[in-house]
């Protein structure tokens, strides 16, 4: 596919460093190759390279053609489903096919950021534009707004051109108003086993028939969600990857299905049998910590038996069991690289989960142990990183998002150690990626990015975490995120926010055309000096220029920088003069300067008086310099009321 005007970014590739020196520079780099890393592993489906991704591996559900139907038909449809029957994707492949002549595809916000008063918000949508609207895990009240103005919202659909799936909350389908029961379709879980296949096939992987067909993987098949079978698909892969290309496929499928076996009755029952509590810190701290050092694992069940009170043990150390007959009785085994883990595969899973569901009483001081282990032990980027994702699985599948909050801002406080910022850059990011409680960590971002009380470390890590993983999946409000940013950090900090925003805003034509809307905005109210310098970062005087909102925006926001001394606009002001050399542009760029100075006899006089001076530098061809001189003094007489000499009575 050809993605041309308003395409769409693959990637924000924001330039980000520091500014303290070699030691944050290291951590901020490790931070965003952190980041890139988990997003490849998790496509997010929204950009052109992920979408082409899914759809090499997309099985289509019962009814998918009823909901292709209705799109053409009534420029929206609303898909229903239960979860883990792959909605998103099923929408995002009824947008992913239609025509890209015009338009992009993007999702719209599902949070109400700055002036946004309305659920869905008109501006949002332009011609062709292809749109999705994912509600799977809203809260009644926002369903229940956003249906209030669905019929309104298609209306717009129509005259634009547009095109929008959106993705109904099954939990609250009893809320669902009979006028848009005719836009609905039910669509069913496609085919495990076809999904499965599909995804080996595109890793080239082709099994015989008989091999896929046992029981174990038949019971698997059938109970566990569409996201967990591509995950199995993606497991077989790394294994054959991993070093087993010749131990083949029943080889690399019964340790994956090995990894993904349900081990939870066999935890309960031996955390029941061992009262122990040493133990028990022991096992969890090695399902936390699984495949580091003995010494990491042993140092993090010490802190645990201190964060839950237990009382010090007063034997003599040489009268206890050493370290390897303690993991031994736990189930653990020492690898020839020296480093720990459990004996049985996926073991170490169950036991997260155990501690997790049947200590809730607990989590919070989990959440301190975990934090207090990550800050003092030494294990590697990788070690931290793995560890990191463990924890965030748990406090997002037991519903505690604030507590992956609450460690990204421990961990960028003034006091924090630099090496923490790719934890708190990955748990943030690990939050984003969560469909359950993604609009959590976006809202947190936002309300974080506008308080002038957030850290340094912590808008460092915004910044990061908007470019490398917001601006894959919700371009706009990252946009607007780093926006704020940019608008309230000084120093280093602030120029990173600042680089990030432009560039992020030049990927993208409806988020450039944006860009320069808040910035004229903001220009016109006075109350950021900084939107006068991403104006002139951002403004370009040939892009999108024939645009009459384009225009508007360029007018009013050079309208703004105007008032400033020349010297701050008048090396950005020739460049415009540059770009009417060009006789296809030179009436709209024109037309921007002299509209934006016309309200000021002063700065029209200016800025002919540059002009003037430009035609002069010796530069090749003349006749274009003197034309755009003489075009300029023409369009500010038109533009403050004056009818040429010509015409005068």
């Amino acid at each position: 596919m050809n993605e041309t005007t308003g395409s769409y970014i693959n990637e924000a590739r924001s330039a980000v460093h520091s500014g303290e020196g070699a030691q944050y520079n290291f951590y901020v780099q490790a931070a965003a190759s952190r980041l890139r890393e988990q997003a490849s592993r998790r496509p997010l489906a929204i950009a052109l390279a992920d979408r082409a991704h899914l759809q090499r591996r997309f099985v289509p559900p019962p009814r998918l053609q009823q909901a292709r139907q209705l799109l053409h038909g009534s420029f929206a449809v609303l898909l229903n489903g239960l979860p883990g029957s792959g909605r998103r994707s099923a929408a995002l492949m009824l947008l992913h096919e239609l025509s890209d002549v015009a338009g992009s595809l993007h999702e719209l916000p599902d949070t109400s950021d700055d002036t946004t008063t309305s659920p869905l918000d008109l501006r949002d949508v332009n011609a062709g534009d292809r749109l999705l609207l994912d509600l799977s895990e809203v809260d009644e009240s926002r369903y229940l707004a956003i249906q209030e103005e669905l019929s309104d919202f298609r209306s717009h659909l129509v005259r634009q051109g547009a095109h929008a799936v959106v993705v109904l909350p099954h939990h609250l389908s009893y809320l669902l108003r009979d006028d848009l029961r005719h836009l609905t379709v039910d669509i069913g879980r496609p085919s495990a086993k076809r999904l499965f296949v599909r995804h080996l096939r595109c890793e080239d992987i082709t099994p015989p028939a008989d091999e896929l067909s046992g029981p174990e993987l038949a019971a698997y098949l059938a109970r566990a969600p569409l996201r967990d079978v591509a995950a199995l698909a993606d497991r077989v892969k790394r294994f054959r990857d991993s070093g087993g290309a010749d131990e083949g496929f029943t080889h690399w499928l019964a340790k994956s299905l090995a990894v993904a076996a349900d081990h939870s009755v066999r935890v309960a029952a031996d955390i029941s049998a061992e009262q122990n509590g040493r133990r028990r810190a022991l096992l969890l701290s090695l399902a936390m910590f699984h495949g580091t050092a003995p010494s990491t694992v042993l140092q993090a069940a010490n802190g645990l038996l201190k964060a839950l009170g237990h009382p010090p043990d007063t034997t003599p150390r040489l009268e206890h069991s050493d370290l390897h007959a303690e993991l031994s009785a736990i189930g653990a085994e020492i690898l020839p690289s020296g480093h720990v883990q459990f004996r049985i595969q996926g073991y170490d899973q169950a036991v997260r989960n155990h501690f997790w569901t049947f200590l809730p009483d607990i989590r919070r001081q989990l959440r301190d142990w975990f934090s207090a282990c990550l800050t003092q032990t030494g294990s590697d980027q990788s070690e931290r990183g793995d560890a990191v994702s463990r924890y965030s699985e748990q406090g997002l599948r037991t519903n505690r998002p604030e507590d992956l909050a609450w460690l990204a801002k421990q961990w960028t406080l003034p006091t924090a150690r630099a090496e923490l910022l790719p934890d708190a850059s990955q748990i943030l990011a690990l939050g984003l990626a969560d469909d359950q409680h993604g609009r959590f960590f976006r809202q947190q971002i936002y309300d974080w990015s506008k308080d002038t009380a957030t850290s340094a470390g912590l808008r460092r890590v915004l910044i990061l975490v908007c470019s490398e993983a917001m601006a894959r999946s919700h371009p706009d409000q990252a946009l607007v995120r780093l926006h704020h940013l940019a608008r309230r950090t000084s120093g280093p900090v602030g120029e990173d926010a600042r680089r990030a925003v432009v560039e992020l805003a030049r990927a993208d034509n409806r988020l450039y055309r944006r860009m320069l809307d808040r910035l004229s905005s903001g220009i016109a109210q006075g109350y950021w000096d900084v939107d006068f310098d991403l104006f002139l970062l951002l403004a370009e005087p040939v892009r999108l220029i024939r645009s009459r909102t384009v225009r508007s925006s360029l007018a009013s926001g050079w309208a703004g920088v105007f008032s400033r001394p020349p010297d701050y606009w008048s090396t950005r002001a020739t460049l415009w003069f540059d770009a009417c050399c060009d006789v296809r542009y030179r009436d709209p760029v024109l037309d921007v300067l002299a509209t934006a100075s016309a309200m000021n006899v002063r700065t029209s006089c200016r800025l002919y008086r540059l002009a003037v001076d430009w035609s002069r530098v010796e530069a090749g061809e003349t006749a274009g310099r003197e034309e755009t001189v003489s075009g300029l003094l023409l369009k500010i007489n038109t533009a403050q009321g004056l009818e040429p000499y010509s015409h005068a009575v």
